[in-house]
């Protein structure tokens, strides 16, 4: 999937950089044994050498790769330490993972909440794909930092909150809340799955999550009090 956050941009950055380093890595390690097979063969040298070591060669086959794991590392542990800034957050979102679904909470707006359950195939409306879309959505307001605050049910198993388009994967632990963040440039419709063997139902509990303008997100705060507080209040009432 595209980037949808500028996190997920770095990553797929940090994946193209190191890419390269790989490729240069194997065409010159396959180079040179070709050069040695040819070079060094019984045919081409009848007179094999007697070396036993170069002090110069040594250095250098150590130094090198030591150079380029630096190289490697210091971009990656920049993003990691950038994953896991949470200095400037916006807003939070509490996510809980159930066997098998999402339910979601808002502390910062009335605390608002709800579950989020996967829609059957005849369920789905035009364009909706399947095993992706769920009935009420995740939705978020772009170019916001984002604070997601996940873990499990108590009762219940390890789940995984990921969206590959955001660049998030973090597990929810019964007992443990883990913590992640994520700031949408673009509006739009992003989809992800639970991303850890859950049980039967693990390839049944999609996320979807819809990203809009601060305006219309102010507009579906104010409609999900109401809508939410009236399912609440009918399934408490159902309980009585």
């Amino acid at each position: 999937q595209e980037a949808a956050t500028p996190l997920m941009q770095e990553l797929i950055n940090l994946h193209d950089f190191v890419f390269w380093i790989i490729v240069f890595i194997t065409v010159f390690v396959f180079a040179l044994l070709g050069y040695v097979a040819l070079k060094f063969n019984s045919k081409a040298n009848k007179t094999p050498s007697q070396t036993t070591h170069n002090s110069l060669l040594e250095v250098a086959w150590t130094l090198i790769p030591v150079v380029i794991l630096v190289v490697m590392a210091i971009p990656s542990f920049r993003l990691l330490y950038k994953q896991n800034d949470f200095s400037q957050i916006d807003m939070t979102i509490k996510a809980t993972g159930y066997t098998w679904y999402w339910s979601y909470e808002y502390p910062d707006h009335d605390e608002i909440a709800f579950d989020s359950i996967m829609l059957t195939e005849e369920e789905l409306s035009e364009g909706q794909p399947r095993l992706l879309t769920t009935d009420n959505y995740l939705v978020v307001p772009i170019n916001t930092n984002i604070k997601m605050q996940i873990t499990s049910d108590p009762a219940g198993v390890i789940h995984a909150w990921a969206v590959p388009a955001f660049g998030v994967k973090m597990d929810a632990v019964p007992g443990r809340l883990n913590e992640t963040y994520f700031n949408v440039t673009e509006p739009g419709t992003y989809y992800g799955q639970c991303s850890e063997l859950c049980g039967q139902g693990h390839g049944f509990m999609p996320i979807t999550v819809k990203a809009v303008s601060s305006e219309e997100f102010e507009s579906w705060v104010e409609s999900a009090k109401v809508e939410f507080a009236k399912e609440k209040d009918q399934i408490l009432a159902e309980i009585k």
